[in-house]
């Protein structure tokens, strides 16, 4: 049985919406985050598109910068933004909780780089 309001232990019911929806109401960055829904929204509004025309555009340009990032390619909007795989030495950390020293294999990562546009824009 549930309790009084429909939540649950564990946060709000499904009816009313997704539990982690209840941890972005006490993040204050929360409501200056946009999700793609709104972005898709926004760009068709703007551009007159639909907005799965303008889904389909967003989902292959992420494909596709993944499948270059993957294959070691910089892809690069100049002004705006790049992404490139960078590698990582093996190094030794420690384990948060016992202190315990742990060896960290070395790996890939994914650079992200603002450009000057962006930059820009943000100041």
């Amino acid at each position: 049985m549930r309790p009084a309001g429909g939540r649950t232990p564990s946060g709000p019911s499904n009816e009313e919406g997704r539990g982690s929806r209840a941890l972005w109401r006490t993040n204050p960055m929360a409501d200056k985050s946009i999700t793609k829904t709104e972005l898709v929204a926004s760009i068709a509004s703007a551009t007159g598109q639909s907005q799965a025309a303008v889904s389909g555009v967003l989902d292959s340009l992420f494909a596709t910068v993944s499948e270059a990032v993957a294959k070691g390619s910089k892809v690069s909007i100049p002004g705006w933004i790049s992404f490139e795989q960078v590698a990582t030495s093996a190094r030794t950390g420690r384990n948060p909780q016992t202190g315990a020293e742990i060896k960290i294999p070395a790996g890939k990562r994914v650079k992200v780089t603002a450009g000057s546009k962006l930059k820009a824009a943000v100041k």
